[in-house]
């Protein structure tokens, strides 16, 4: 039942995506703000401070685009978006860029025509309980009951992990993380799942975090990252390039504190290319040459953005992992610059 529904919803979405035009650049513009698709709250990811102001791990990739494009990455209008309704936001023109943890699949893609322009976390589906409920393997959870986020790819891989293993569970639906927090606090169910580094921002949280265990079964690939409306290649190009400069700027050593003297001019032609002493990269985005320049000075390169918001020295606590820089073992890689 769930699933059909899932199924319909995916396909009035579809359908509403078809009617998007280019020119999405022209209406940040005119417009003067950035209008950003975001969690509903997510600690470290996405989540109002005491003051009301966005921050987290995504909430930068929105900062980073606005201070391409408008020279200011402040200049950004917040929509919180739940698992169901972040892609009709996105396909009615409601947002410009969702950056909201959500899973790169091929029905997304595809289907509701959507375009992702990279991948800013690579992650997997895990399990949360609590540690006195003595389990220490997903395959223990049989019979349990799970609270579990609706419209999401977690809601279907926890279908295809329980029959594939020949168990049963009990969903309990949920429309938010806050929402699942509280149910699983309250012994509505005995597990939370999620993508892992959503339970491990999650646990944060919690008064008694000891207390809690993620367990240690992977059970999908999720790799998440920002989406724009298919059918804009140029403002899916201006996304996809801030993530890479972002990106590429660890590799070469580019941070928030040195890319004003580093714009100045290199050894490196890469590195000047990127931050615009030489070439017109940004001239072919439609932008200045100065763009990542900006984006940079604003929210830092990759590695910095991690480990503020989510690094092994916050309360998250989440190692690089694969989400280390190609050079060190890890996914994350940028294409060129030239």
């Amino acid at each position: 039942m769930k699933k059909s529904v899932f199924l319909g919803t995916l396909a009035a979405t579809a359908l509403l995506a078809g009617f998007a035009s280019a020119g999405t650049l022209e209406d940040v513009k005119a417009r003067g703000e950035l209008i950003c698709g975001v969690n509903t709250g997510l600690v470290g990811f996405a989540a109002p401070d005491a003051n009301g102001n966005w921050q987290g791990f995504d909430v930068d990739v929105c900062r980073a685009v606005a201070a391409a494009v408008l020279g200011d990455a402040s200049k950004v209008k917040y929509v919180p978006t739940t698992g169901e309704t972040r892609f009709t936001a996105l396909a009615s023109g409601e947002i410009d860029l969702l950056s909201r943890n959500t899973t790169w699949t091929f029905s997304r893609d595809v289907e509701l025509k959507f375009t992702f322009v990279g991948v800013n976390y690579y992650d997997g589906q895990g399990f949360m309980v609590k540690k006195d409920l003595g389990v220490t393997s997903a395959k223990e959870l049989d019979g349990a009951t799970i609270c579990i986020q609706t419209g999401t790819t977690t809601e279907l891989n926890l279908a295809d992990f329980f029959k594939s293993n020949n168990m049963s569970y009990q969903p309990v639906a949920i429309q938010t993380n806050a929402e699942g927090e509280q149910q699983y606090l309250a012994g509505a169910c005995d597990a939370y799942t999620t993508d892992a580094s959503g339970l491990a921002a999650t646990r944060a949280a919690f008064a008694d975090p000891e207390n809690h265990v993620i367990l240690p079964e992977i059970i999908s690939k999720e790799p998440l990252g920002p989406v724009v409306r298919q059918g804009d290649d140029q403002w899916a190009d201006i996304v996809r390039w801030t993530l890479n400069a972002l990106i590429a700027a660890e590799e070469y050593g580019v941070t928030s504190a040195n890319v004003d003297e580093l714009a100045k001019g290199t050894q490196n032609p890469e590195i000047n290319r990127l931050l615009g002493a030489e070439g017109n990269l940004g001239e072919m985005l439609g932008l200045d040459k100065d763009w990542a320049h900006r984006a940079i000075k604003a929210v830092g390169n990759y590695g910095e953005i991690f480990a503020a918001h989510i690094g092994e020295s916050t309360p998250i606590g989440l190692a690089r992992g694969l989400n280390a820089q190609w050079t060190q073992g890890g996914l994350m890689y940028s294409p060129p610059f030239r």
